[in-house]
């Protein structure tokens, strides 16, 4: 007999065992936003996806009095790297200069069948002018 626990299969249905959010330090850990509204996966494809996982990242960071400019990295996750360019389109429109330092790969999965997630770190009350590596 199998005691494993079966993996819910939409996300209305997953009892999440993580902060959406943390703060520590100056600093707010926002977990990893799908495109996910009313529980569910927006339909559409990639572009529906990023534009619905970054307005849920920006929600977050609200909860805290922050926003888009307060973010210094993200982490962004493709179930495929090929919709890299049209992701990073609307991405582009969504962190202006100075953007955030970013790691992007392919996840191979991700949950409910996502085609993208996006984690992030932002600054509270530290200026974030600097773009020297």
């Amino acid at each position: 007999m199998n005691s494993r626990p079966v993996a819910p299969k939409r996300f209305s249905d997953a009892d999440h065992p993580y902060a959406a959010s943390r703060t520590a330090v100056g600093l707010i850990f926002v977990s990893g936003q799908l495109g996910v509204l009313d529980n569910e996966i927006v339909p559409g494809g990639i572009a529906a996806e990023a534009r619905q996982a970054l307005a849920n990242l920006e929600l977050r960071l609200a909860e805290h009095g922050c926003g888009p400019a307060d973010v210094v990295k993200t982490t962004v996750l493709l179930a495929d790297l090929a919709d890299r360019i049209e992701f990073d389109t609307i991405y582009a429109e969504f962190f202006t200069e100075p953007r955030p330092a970013r790691t992007c790969y392919a996840a191979g999965a991700l949950p409910y069948g996502a085609r993208v997630e996006v984690e992030a770190i932002a600054s509270v009350g530290v200026s974030r002018d600097s773009t020297k590596e």
